[in-house]
C-alpha cells in the first residue's frame, strides 16, 4: 500500500501531509528495494542500476555520473560491466540497493531485502544499510521478521499484530518497557508471571505477592521480566534483600558463547528462562530446583 501496488480499502498515506494514497507507484518516487532482488537478468550491473534514471529520461551524462556515484556508495565500483549471475547474493543484493537509491527517492522502502542471506552476510549487509541510511538521509521503511534485525537497524519499530499497529517506539523502549503482553513476547524472551495487580502497589502470583510500581491507567495487568534481568539461587540460598522471587525448576541449560541460557518451568506451569552471563557460573542442571530472582525496576507491568 505504501508503494501503491495495493490501494487501501479505508483510511489514508500521507507524505509529509499530502495524501498520496491515490497516487500510482510510478508517480511516488519511492524507492523499493525486494526480498529476492528483482534483478534484470540480461542487463549489466550498470544496466540494472541506470534502469529507473532511463525510464525517467535523465540525460546520458548524467546517468553515467549518478550510475557510478551508485555503485560507489555501495562498494559496487569496477563491477559494472556484470550480469547478475556472475554475482554472490550479498553483491546482487548491493545492486538492488543502488538501482533503489540512484534516483534520489524520497523514501526508501525494503521489504525483508536480507532474509535470504547467511548470517554474517546478513550482519554486513546491515551495516552497510546502516550507513547508507546515515549517508542518504532518507527515511527507511524496513520490513523484518528478523528480530535481532530489527533492533539493529531502526530509530523506531512498529510490531504489527493481526493487522494493527500493536505498539510502535524506539527499540530499547519497546524492549525494556513494553505496554503490552504481545510486544513482550514477539521482541525477545520472556518471563511471563500471569497473577494480579492490586492497587497500591503489590502484585500477587501463586502464593507470593511482589512490589510493583503503579501502573499508569487501568485494567488487567501481567508483570514480565527479560531473561537477562533475571538470576538464580538454589533453593534455601538467601536471594538479595528487596528482591522479587519465584521458585522454579530447571528443565534446560544451553551455552550461547557470551551467555548461558536456563530454561525455567515455573510453579504455574509456565515457562521462562534465565540468560547468565558467561563470568557468573551456570552450576545448575535440568531437575534442579531453584529460586529466580530479580530487581522490582526490572520488570514491567504489561497489558495483557
Amino acid at each position: 500500500m505504501i508503494v501503491g501496488f495495493t490501494t487501501p480499502t479505508s483510511g489514508g498515506i500521507r507524505l509529509n501531509g499530502r495524501d498520496i494514497s491515490g497516487l500510482p507507484p510510478h508517480k511516488r518516487n519511492f524507492g523499493m528495494v525486494f526480498q529476492n532482488y528483482a534483478l534484470f537478468p540480461h542487463l549489466s550491473v550498470a544496466d540494472n542500476v541506470a534502469f529507473p534514471l532511463r525510464e525517467r529520461r535523465t540525460p546520458r551524462e548524467e546517468i553515467t555520473r549518478r550510475v557510478g556515484e551508485a555503485l560507489e556508495l555501495v562498494d559496487l565500483a569496477g563491477m559494472d560491466k556484470r550480469r547478475p549471475h556472475e554475482l554472490s547474493g550479498g553483491q546482487q543484493q548491493r545492486v538492488a540497493l543502488a538501482r533503489a537509491v540512484v534516483f534520489s527517492p524520497s523514501v526508501l522502502l525494503l521489504d525483508e531485502p536480507l532474509s535470504a542471506l547467511d548470517r554474517k552476510l546478513r550482519q554486513s549487509l546491515q551495516r552497510e544499510v546502516k550507513r547508507l541510511h546515515r549517508e542518504l538521509k532518507l527515511t527507511f521503511v524496513f520490513v523484518t521478521h528478523d528480530q535481532d534485525e530489527a533492533m539493529t537497524l531502526s530509530d523506531r519499530i512498529a510490531i504489527f499484530y493481526r493487522g494493527r499497529i500493536d505498539s510502535i517506539g524506539t527499540p530499547a523502549d519497546l524492549y525494556h518497557r513494553p505496554t503490552t503482553q504481545f510486544a513482550a513476547r514477539f521482541l525477545g524472551e520472556s518471563n511471563v508471571f500471569a497473577g494480579r495487580y492490586v492497587p497500591g502497589g503489590a502484585y500477587e502470583w501463586l502464593d507470593r505477592t511482589w512490589t510493583v510500581r503503579e501502573p499508569d491507567g487501568g485494567g488487567e495487568r501481567v508483570l514480565i521480566v527479560r531473561p537477562e534481568r533475571i538470576r538464580l539461587a538454589v533453593v534455601g540460598e538467601p536471594v538479595p534483600s528487596g528482591s522479587n522471587a519465584a521458585e522454579a525448576t530447571v528443565t534446560d541449560v544451553s551455552f550461547y558463547g557470551t551467555f548461558n541460557r536456563v530454561e525455567l518451568t515455573y510453579g504455574d506451569g509456565s515457562v521462562g528462562c534465565a540468560a547468565l552471563p558467561v563470568g557468573i557460573p551456570a552450576a545448575v542442571h535440568p531437575g534442579d530446583r531453584v529460586v529466580a530472582h530479580w530487581r522490582p525496576e526490572d520488570q514491567v507491568l504489561v497489558t495483557p
